[in-house]
């Protein structure tokens, strides 16, 4: 009888994944979205052990102009594009290897904030595989869709970004 490891029976790791992702020997950025945040980490990996080269969260948003008012949608799909473009540009300065991306656990539907922070990173000048299909309209990115809106905002960041 096969014993189920701990960490796959609480939902936090799929094993079979996760050693597809280790045989590549490319370096990963894991991206986990929490209740308040979302946080990704660039991770390179030397015999099964992780190493956090860069770590980035959507908190960081703050110093480059996200509004206070806003700061309850710091999980939204415009911060979920604007922290991946702020982790591809740290990532393209310190000219570290091209990664592959790691969601986990995290369902894969098609528009989510998930695939908003991978055209976050592709828009910042990253080259990954994708289709367009997958991304999130440019309406729900920039945050026209929001109560307010968000989208002169969004330039502005994006803006001030661009210029790291």
């Amino acid at each position: 009888m096969k014993t189920i490891k701990r960490r796959r029976k609480s939902n936090q790791t799929d094993y079979m994944k996760r050693l597809k992702l280790l045989k590549s020997s490319r370096p990963r950025i894991v991206l986990r979205k929490t209740n308040r945040y979302i946080i990704a980490q660039y991770v390179t990996s030397k015999e099964t052990r992780d190493k956090i080269e860069t770590g980035i969260d959507s908190r960081q948003l703050l110093k480059h102009g996200w509004p206070e008012e806003f700061k309850g949608s710091l999980k939204s799909n415009p911060a979920a594009y604007l922290t991946g473009f702020l982790l591809g540009k740290k990532i393209l300065k310190e000219k570290k290897e091209t990664p592959v991306l790691d969601f986990g656990m995290t369902r894969n539907i098609h528009g989510n904030k998930m695939f908003a922070f991978m055209k976050g990173l592709i828009d910042s000048g990253i080259k990954m595989k994708h289709s367009k299909e997958i991304f999130p309209s440019e309406e729900k990115i920039s945050g026209k869709n929001m109560r307010e809106d968000f989208s002169k905002t969004f330039k502005e960041i994006k803006s001030k970004i661009e210029k790291i």
